[in-house]
């Protein structure tokens, strides 16, 4: 799970849809504060899009001590958006995965939208 999860966040920081969708089944999706739930392929070009460039600081990755197919990311988001405003934020991810095929179904966002939100939003394309 450590893996998929960090795998994800690379292809998040590179704006690779396609190399995010593969980490997931085929009906995986996001859910973002911003833009509600959405098919991962479709949430990570809708990013890249409004992206100048991230940078993801991975502080850890947390896998469920409960025995779920669950680990939660935590980590910074350095985010630049193409109309040249920058934001940093700190995100815990909640990661959940497929017990028959071992990949993610969907994540949802965690994060304080209150310090965000001047800058990120009306600013998707």
């Amino acid at each position: 799970m450590q893996q998929a999860v960090r795998k994800y966040l690379m292809a998040l920081e590179a704006g690779d849809a396609d190399k995010a969708a593969s980490l997931f089944v085929a009906d995986g999706w996001v859910q973002s504060p911003f833009l509600g739930r959405l098919p991962v392929r479709e949430y990570v070009n809708t990013v890249a899009r409004a992206s100048s460039g991230s940078k993801l600081t991975v502080y850890d990755v947390l896998v469920s001590a409960e025995g779920h197919l669950r680990a939660v990311a935590y980590y910074l988001y350095d985010w630049s958006l193409k109309d040249g405003s920058n934001v940093s934020f700190d995100c815990a991810d909640v990661f959940n995965f497929d017990a028959n095929t071992g990949r993610i179904e969907s994540i949802v966002l965690v994060y304080d939208t209150r310090p965000v939100r001047a800058v990120v939003d009306n600013k998707y394309p």
